[in-house]
């Protein structure tokens, strides 16, 4: 059953395209199946790597080019043998589990994908196809390579939670190269905008900061007697993203976006603290650190919003109004930013995918839809459920990209970061073939 180990990953698309074209190629060149490497103690067979081979070229015609077919068969080995290292190395290492139930569960899944494309007659011919003879025996196989792309997966998890295993910035050829020769693989341009913007929020009186002051202080004097803070921010926290889970933000790292005010305070408690009251933007925040570990805090709060009545609304649309006419009349957009944006909004967005946009801030989308660019869009409002807290955008089109092939600027940054974490593995994986036996004979 060792030869199958190339179907790592499920058996739906092998089963359709791969033994069939193995067989071919066996019986094309009657060669006997032989060992075209050994990772430690276990070996790799031709079949394998020639059903890897069709496996991912099932969707695409082979190439003809000998010279081609070799190259890719070169790298398909070398891919195998990578996993093999990894998942002996997972298998070694006493932190990394994988259940019997999760496993059961993954090829029930696999099972039940299947079937949904095959019927009953299709699937058992498929799996004589393949060379099981039983459903259990199929079953098995299955269980084993599961078993080991959770291993494989948990390993590379493993190394990065450790932080064991450093991206490495690639150079620049190495990005231009990397598009070059993967540009097929990335899918055409959508239009995309690129804009900045002055975010006018409506704030409380002061009275009314008063009055949320003075409850949040009373909600700090019961806790400070022992009251449970889960339970209070159930009762009387205005966040309705974390209200209902005791008011938890989970893990935070510095930088990720929050009020620095309430950054601060976070990383300054110690494990089980509450902070003094900490004002934001948002309002009036208790916080409390569960637990804490280099560069990031397990954090909850509760929140306090003042109450914004229809007064200061009102002062907030015509401020908005006052600034949109300014900019319309040519002041300087930049200078406005500075004196009235909401620091907690971005100040601007480049190459924004318009699809995105329409899915994910629909105001912004339909405001900027026949917006040509330089010009200023229409002023228009971001909705809150309490109309009193309703935002305005002053919005600028700065760029508008049309639909079309993808640009090298256009993936350049991706390509960076996903060839940093290429090339870290790569440097891991050269210490693990430099620490094992490994032997790679000509295919």
């Amino acid at each position: 059953m060792q030869a199958r180990a190339g179907l790592l990953f499920g058996m739906a698309v092998v089963a359709l395209t791969g033994p069939t074209a193995v067989a071919q190629e066996q019986d094309s060149t009657n060669t006997i199946d032989r060992i075209v490497a050994v990772v430690g103690t276990r070996a790799i067979l031709a079949s394998q790597v020639t059903e890897r081979f069709y496996t991912e070229l099932a969707n695409r015609e082979p190439p003809k080019d000998p010279k081609v077919v070799r190259q890719l068969q070169q790298g398909i080995l070398k891919s195998i043998v990578n996993e093999e290292l990894v998942v002996q190395e997972a298998q070694r290492d006493t932190m990394i589990k994988v259940s019997d139930q999760e496993v059961t569960e993954s090829v029930d899944e696999l099972y039940r994908n299947i079937r949904t494309r095959l019927s009953e007659e299709q699937f058992r011919q498929q799996l004589t196809a393949t060379g099981f003879q039983t459903l259990e025996e199929w079953r098995s196989f299955q269980a084993d390579q599961q078993r080991r792309r959770f291993l494989y997966d948990r390993y590379w998890q493993m190394l990065s939670g450790r932080q064991k295993m450093k991206d490495i910035p690639p150079t620049d050829g190495e990005v231009r190269e990397y598009f070059e020769q993967n540009k097929a693989s990335f899918p055409p341009r959508s239009e995309a905008v690129s804009f900045k913007q002055i975010v006018i929020t409506p704030s409380a009186s002061d009275s009314a900061k008063r009055v949320a002051l003075t409850l949040i202080d009373s909600i700090l004097v019961e806790l400070r007697k022992g009251g449970d803070f889960g339970t209070a921010a159930r009762r009387f926290s205005m966040d309705p993203a974390t209200r209902e889970q005791g008011g938890s933000l989970n893990w935070i790292r510095r930088g990720q976006g929050y009020d620095p005010k309430f950054e601060a305070a976070a990383f300054l408690l110690r494990p089980g603290q509450i902070s003094d009251p900490v004002e934001t933007s948002f309002g009036y925040h208790l916080i409390q650190v569960e637990r804490a570990q280099p560069a990031e805090v397990q954090v909850r709060h509760i929140l306090i919003m003042p109450v914004v009545d229809s007064i200061r609304a009102d002062s907030t649309r015509l401020l908005a109004e006052a600034v949109y006419r300014a900019v319309k009349d040519g002041a300087s957009f930049d200078s406005l930013q500075r004196l009235h944006h909401d620091k907690m909004e971005e100040r601007e967005a480049e190459q924004f995918p318009v699809d995105r946009l329409v899915q994910s801030a629909p105001s912004y989308g339909e405001a900027i839809r026949d917006v040509k660019e330089g010009e200023l869009v229409p002023l228009f409002r971001l909705e809150s459920p309490d109309p009193n807290r309703s935002k305005w955008a002053i919005v600028q089109l700065t760029k508008r990209i049309p639909a079309g092939d993808v640009r090298f600027e256009d993936v350049r940054d991706q390509i960076r970061a996903r060839l940093a974490g290429i090339l870290g593995r790569e440097k891991h994986l050269t210490r693990l073939r430099e620490a094992n036996f490994v032997e790679v004979r000509p295919i």
